[in-house]
């Protein structure tokens, strides 16, 4: 009889176990189509065997419930791949929003701000077309009418980026809500699956923890850290906390020079958010990036137009015969009473985009005449019509700058560190800034500003190259000059130019050479190169005689004082001297005549906090920004031109990037489906297996029946059934 209570035993234990089984496979299809349900398979053990006679006999299995089938590596991939798909969605929207405004060529009516391009061509034609006969009425009208939908097809446009800035602004800072939701969600399922299964999967809770990070990674940049007890930890991407273990902390925002800005605690994350990715990156990009970008350049086409439109006008004289009181080409001023402005005269670039309108009402003021010359002149009229193939719209000076980067209190006293910036001259060339910080020890560092100005190799005489230094330029450096000349046993010889020390003078032929060019005749003549010869002239550096120059000569431009001090930090890293940012910081004998740099270092951010630290991590930069423009000047048409195709290239650029984006998240997708997803047909195949199983262990249950009760009975069949 034992062996039979055995035989029951495990055939009881065979009948629970393919029930359970039978309640996952129940419960995999009632969840077939629930999102973020993962599939769960039955676990099957083995029980301890059991002694019968001295023999060692099974004692079957026992079901100790359900794994589900997930693959972390690949779900934490597959939510950073959401996280990059999203936020170039994002941004792409907005891009494709923002080029509706404009025409994608010349003539085109589909923009929604009116066709730029053409609104320029037709408003210098006017002026060629009031060329022919300055005195008619009907033309004169017809320059205002076209000024007019020039300024209002501009200022439309303008106005439609602020709006849109305003929206992008506002659908980044809804996200703040979602975000919190959602992490304060998975701080709470983190400590449930703690408490429940520290050690093992989850089950459900794990698929509602993973269907919150697969939401939160579309929102926001993150990372991921498994902890152990099956918890996990919740970063930005720039390592920013947001969930640890049971914990979240709070994104909040704040307005930031009339933008939202995005903080954890006192940290101010907006510039590492941007570039972290989900659609908060997206919104940000297209808020701080992309919109200000196109308004800053209808900015400069603004500007450039009406300063220039009216500056013409009103060195001329009106039908009226009274001249402006500008200054015509040969320097004669004119007797006016009141400037002749077509357009209202704006006072700086930015914001004359959505300001621009027409100021003159009266077409009599068109000042088509030149001073002196009569109401039936053409001259002021023709050199209107000319401004649209000439130069209007010019570079703009870098005004400010900044730079984030922390100090490391662990630099020795002595040791430098460096940051960088660019900036914009006034005719459009980039300069690299070098800030050397040399520790002094107690928390002070000095600073130093150098302003690298790469010069243009001048080879229009034969036979000589020349660099011409602005006044007070030093040589930079970095210069990298070579020299190849013929030395006296008539073998071709190429010599670097000898590395300098920074604030090295251009210097003189002499005799004694001095400076740079006695560095330079030295190295020369050590390696016995002839008829080559250097010499400095009012600042032009010139080399006569090489066979071939290559290279390139770099200048130091002339600083102020402003652009070395001294920083001190508190105990917290915090920047306290100088309080303020540091004005006046001035670059002066640019080469190519450039105007003098004037420059404002932000030192600080807008909430207060410094954009320079000093703690205990390593020396590092993290971002550089600059205020200003470094396109050449260019006619009206031309940079409207290259200002639509610019943001076309930007918005095919980004389409390319999401289409690739998607289609990983779609492979991974599948990947993550083919795993984790219920399969009807799977589950019935599954499900009649284990029914085969239970029949089985229900027929082997049956037989065991019988068998004791014909044993209960002693043969007799009716005794006991």
């Amino acid at each position: 009889m034992g062996s039979i209570n055995s035989a029951l035993s495990i055939t009881t234990g065979a009948l629970d176990a393919d029930q359970a089984a039978l309640n996952v496979v129940a419960n995999n299809v009632a969840n077939a189509n629930t999102t973020g349900y993962t599939e769960e398979t039955p676990n099957w053990q083995e029980n301890a065997p059991i002694n019968v006679g001295g023999i060692q006999v099974g004692d079957g299995v026992t079901e100790t419930g359900a794994t589900s089938q997930r693959d972390r590596v690949l779900e934490e991939r597959l939510d950073q791949q959401q996280q990059l798909s999203s936020a170039s969605s994002t941004r792409l929207t907005a891009l494709n929003t923002m080029q509706a405004l404009f025409t994608p060529d010349s003539g085109s009516a589909n923009s929604t701000a009116g066709d730029i391009g053409g609104d320029i061509t037709s408003f210098f034609d006017s002026f060629s077309s009031l060329e022919a006969a300055p005195t008619d009425e009907a033309r004169r009208e017809a320059v205002l009418s076209a000024a007019s939908t020039l300024a209002g097809d501009i200022s439309s446009a303008a106005n439609s980026l602020n709006a849109q800035s305003a929206s992008l602004d506002q659908g980044a800072s809804s996200i703040t809500s979602q975000v919190n939701s959602l992490t304060g969600s998975i701080a709470q399922l983190n400590l449930e699956i703690q408490s429940i299964s520290p050690h093992a999967d989850a089950g459900t809770l794990e698929d509602q923890r993973q269907q919150d990070l697969s939401q939160l990674s579309q929102l926001i940049g993150i990372n991921q850290i498994t902890t152990e007890n099956n918890g996990l930890t919740i970063t930005t991407t720039s390592g920013q906390m947001l969930v640890s273990e049971g914990q979240n902390f709070q994104l909040t925002t704040g307005i930031v020079n009339g933008v939202t800005h995005f903080f954890v605690g006192a940290t101010d994350l907006t510039s590492q958010l941007t570039t972290g990715g989900g659609q908060l990156g997206g919104y940000l990009t297209a808020r701080d990036q992309d919109v200000p970008s196109v308004l800053s350049s209808l900015d400069q086409l603004a500007y450039g137009i009406s300063t220039k439109v009216n500056a013409l006008n009103n060195s001329g004289t009106d039908l009226d015969g009274a001249e402006g009181t500008g200054t015509n080409s040969n320097g004669a001023v004119g007797t006016g009473s009141a400037p002749l402005y077509i357009f209202n005269e704006p006072t700086q670039i930015a914001g004359s985009a959505a300001a621009m309108s027409v100021t003159m009402t009266d077409p009599n003021q068109i000042a088509a005449a030149g001073f002196g010359d009569g109401t039936g002149d053409n001259s002021n009229a023709i050199n209107m019509a000319n401004l649209a193939n000439e130069p209007v719209i010019g570079a703009q000076a870098t005004s400010s700058f900044s730079i984030t980067q922390n100090l490391s209190s662990a630099t020795l006293p002595g040791d430098a560190v460096t940051g960088n910036v660019e900036v914009y001259d006034s005719l459009g060339n980039v300069h690299g800034a070098t800030v050397t910080y040399t520790n002094q020890g107690g928390g002070a560092w000095t600073y130093n500003i150098a302003l690298a100005d790469t010069l243009t190799a001048d080879t229009s005489v034969a036979g000589q190259v020349s660099y011409t230094f602005g006044t007070g330029e030093t040589v930079d450096p970095s210069t990298n000059l070579t020299i190849t000349g013929v030395n006296g046993s008539g073998i071709t010889t190429t010599i670097d130019a000898p590395k300098l020390t920074a604030g090295e003078a251009v210097g003189s032929a002499g005799p004694p050479p001095t400076g740079y060019v006695a560095a330079l005749d030295q190295k020369i003549q050590a390696d016995g190169i002839v008829g080559v010869s250097v010499a400095n002239t009012n600042g032009v550096l010139t080399i006569t005689g090489a066979t071939a120059t290559s290279g390139s000569v770099v200048a130091d431009a002339a600083a102020t004082p402003s652009a070395s001090g001294t920083l001190q930090f508190d105990g917290n890293g915090k920047l306290t001297t100088p309080a303020a940012d540091v004005s006046n910081i001035g670059f002066s004998g640019l080469a190519d005549g450039a105007a003098a740099l004037s420059l404002t270092w932000d030192l600080f951010g807008a909430n207060g906090t410094s954009n320079l630290t000093q703690t205990a991590a390593a020396s590092v930069q993290t971002a550089q920004s600059q205020a200003g423009a470094a396109s050449g000047a260019q006619s009206p048409s031309n940079f409207y031109s290259n200002l639509v195709t610019s943001l076309g290239a930007t918005v095919s650029e980004v389409q390319t990037e999401n289409a690739a984006q998607t289609a990983s998240v779609s492979q991974l997708q599948t990947q993550n489906n083919s795993l984790s997803s219920v399969n009807l047909n799977d589950e019935a195949a599954a499900m009649s297996k284990l029914e085969t199983s239970y029949q089985a262990a229900s027929q082997v249950f049956t037989l065991l029946n019988t068998i004791i009760t014909s044993a209960l009975n002693l043969g007799v069949e009716t005794a006991v059934s």
